[in-house]
């Protein structure tokens, strides 16, 4: 094999393109491989002239495309012109793909370079103009420096050019940078200037990129500190307020112009030490009660504030969360369940009793005024509650419902009226806000009212008559709005009379009196209510009831029901859960209610029984109010098995009540 003759580029480019054999000669190996793939594409050695043009509307889509990119490469290109300014050189800048973008230098060189169709929009890849700076640095991605004879074109043999690709911060390649001149001006200089100014502009397009993210997320806090929902306050280490957002600014009823520069103590006061915390031992703080003077008075709000901290570990800022507490309790309300399930529309009945129950509760839903529903337990008196709301005004508010006569008689100050932080020994850490807090801007539903102890009965007056409470342990005066609906299965009235119910309150409850019949004064709706239960048992368990005894609803018709609604319901539930075949018939039914024994079964009121004097309707109501709790208990005990505790839970009266009323009727289970 013959041995390569170290030649001068000028002799080596000659024998090369003679041949075309690289193992002739002696070049630098990145030159030698440009020539051959020169050769293998057949580009003309002796020519050099540019033909591959961007037509004129695609000159101007690339330099709109690359804008950014020309005006960051533009500076360096003039910095490093002028280092060579005056000595025949011009400076190039292409795009990926090797098309000239830029163009600047000595004008002289400038026509030179026309000559050969350097100029923008020309394709100066190896392909079309052979080995070249610009083509030769886009195939290898590295500097390179190319002079005189090194040029694969002969026409390219008088210039010396040195290019340096520019990469993105991906590492993707943007373009060429390349300063070229004449070749007795060649120098291994150049290439390091080129080099230089390309990494210059690599470094700029990193910083704008970085001061562009920096924009995009400047702008996207701006927007979350303009939208979000709660207010927020930017203090100094001064504790002035620099910044306040919009909501911030309607929450205090003031401007940012107003606050800006005030002092903090001057809004949240001076009984704000975690504010002082965050500022010198640079400890966040979450959920702070506070109140607020604003224009339209005291605010009770949850405050939450967080230390901005410099790179030297000082405090420059403290950001400062507003949420008005009425705020928070809505969104307790909604998850903790407190809404109103219940319309008008899912109250089953078409008898007389009924539907003038239903008549006078729309009528009144429409008001505000306080509304008392009476009526035995089991009638469906919450459910009315829930439909008045629902109607009303209120009805995108919470619906709190108590049950009086289930909360100990020690502990239903604490649940109406929340508690302060230490207030009591078990006292929750924070405190807790009570029903009528929680009930704010909706219903109060007090259930069983009659059971509730004398002493509070002066604190709810109080409450109603100036919609303002304290909690337990907290001098805080904390406004409160809300409606209250009261039901009791006593009769009220006979309460005040006993002094077990105060006058004043029971008068201010009873704007509103709803009656809720018991079931067996409208037994005619009890095939409505019992189809209905049966449908809904179909579509939430997908029982498949097929068939039904008529002489069930016989049964069903001449019982009592002590338990009212509920305990049809229950019954219903029986049925279907031991129905075999999807057929219920009458040994389905509880023996309370089916009875084989024809002694046992209710029988038609007498003629002689009709003459009977009539007792007052106070005496008679009285009568059957007590008839139906003593039936109800001993239907319960048997039920839960002597359990006075299941007992309570489900007449939703507590343990002492069911012990009393078990005394009262000389029950001994």
């Amino acid at each position: 094999m013959q041995e390569a003759t170290i030649l001068p580029a000028p002799d080596a480019w000659h024998i090369f393109i003679k041949n075309g054999d690289v193992s002739l000669i002696s070049v630098s190996p990145d030159i030698a491989e440009s020539w051959q793939r020169c050769y293998n594409h057949g580009v003309n050695p002796y020519d050099g002239t540019c033909y591959r043009f961007l037509a004129k509307e695609e000159i101007s889509y690339i330099l709109e495309k690359h804008q950014d990119f020309i005006d960051i490469a533009r500076p360096f290109m003039h910095r490093l012109y002028e280092f060579v300014k005056g000595s025949g050189f011009i400076v190039m800048l292409t795009d990926e793909r090797g098309y000239i973008i830029e163009a600047f230098g000595d004008e002289c060189t400038l026509n030179m370079a026309t000559t050969l169709n350097f100029v923008k929009g020309a394709s100066w890849i190896e392909e079309e103009v052979g080995t070249n700076a610009i083509g030769t640095a886009l195939v290898l991605k590295k500097p390179i420096q190319t002079s005189g004879a090194e040029h694969y074109c002969q026409k390219h043999h008088g210039w010396t050019c040195s290019a340096s690709p520019i990469f993105d911060n991906k590492g993707h390649l943007m373009g060429i940078l390349d300063l070229s001149g004449p070749v007795d001006a060649a120098h291994l200089h150049t290439l390091g200037m080129v080099v230089a100014a390309a990494e210059a502009i690599m470094d700029q397009m990193r910083i704008n990129e970085k001061n562009r993210q920096l924009i995009v997320a400047n702008n996207k806090m701006t927007d979350v500190f303009l939208n979000i929902s709660d207010g927020v306050i930017v203090i100094n280490d001064q504790s002035v307020i620099v910044q306040i957002n919009p909501v911030a600014e309607e929450i205090i009823g003031k401007s940012a112009l107003e606050l800006v520069g005030d002092s903090i103590q001057n809004v949240l006061g001076r009984g704000v030490p975690a504010v002082e915390k965050a500022l010198k031992r640079k400890e966040g703080y979450n959920d702070r009660e506070v109140m607020l003077d604003t224009i339209n008075g005291r605010l009770h709000c949850l405050s939450s504030g967080m230390p901005i901290i410099d790179d030297k570990g000082n405090v420059t800022d403290v950001v400062i969360l507003l949420r008005p507490i009425e705020n928070v309790q809505k969104l307790v309300n909604r998850f903790s369940g407190a809404q109103a399930a219940f319309h008008f529309r899912d109250i089953i009945g078409n008898s007389h009793q009924m539907k003038e129950a239903v008549r006078i509760a729309a009528l009144a839903a429409t008001g505000n005024s306080s509304v008392l529903l009476e009526g035995e337990s089991g009638t469906g008196k919450e459910m009315f509650a829930q439909a008045i709301h629902n109607r009303s005004a209120r009805r995108r508010g919470p619906f709190v419902a108590v049950n009086c006569g289930a909360i100990p008689r020690e502990l239903i100050a604490s649940e109406l009226f929340g508690y302060a932080e230490g207030a009591f020994t078990g006292a929750k850490r924070g405190g807790r806000p009570g029903k009528l807090e929680l009930a704010a801007g909706g219903t109060l539903f007090l259930g069983e009212i009659g059971e509730m102890p004398l002493e509070q009965q002066v604190a709810l007056l109080r409450v109603l008559q100036d919609k303002k409470i304290s909690r337990i342990g907290d001098d805080k005066v904390i406004l409160v709005d809300f409606r209250v609906i009261c039901a009791t299965n006593k009769i009220l009235f006979e309460e005040v009379e006993k002094g077990g119910f105060r006058q004043d309150l029971y008068y201010r409850l009873n704007v509103v009196a709803i009656s809720v019949p018991p079931l067996r004064e409208h037994r005619e709706d009890i095939p409505l209510l019992f189809e209905h239960f049966i449908e809904r048992i179909r579509r939430e368990w997908g029982n498949d009831i097929i068939h039904v005894d008529p002489q069930v609803m016989k049964y069903l018709l001449n019982y009592r029901w002590p338990g009212n609604v509920r305990e049809l319901q229950n019954v219903v539930e029986r049925l279907a859960s031991i129905a075999e075949d999807g057929h219920i018939c009458v040994e389905n039914l509880p023996a309370t209610i089916y009875q084989k024994d024809e002694k046992l079964l209710p029988k038609e009121p007498s003629s002689t029984a009709q003459t009977v004097k009539v007792c007052s309707e106070r005496e008679k109501r009285k009568q059957f109010m007590a008839e139906h709790e003593c039936n109800e208990i001993l239907n319960l005990l048997a039920r839960h098995g002597g359990n006075i505790s299941e007992v309570a839970r489900e007449m939703e009266v507590s343990r002492n009540t069911i012990y009393r009323k078990m005394k009262l009727y000389n029950i001994d289970y």
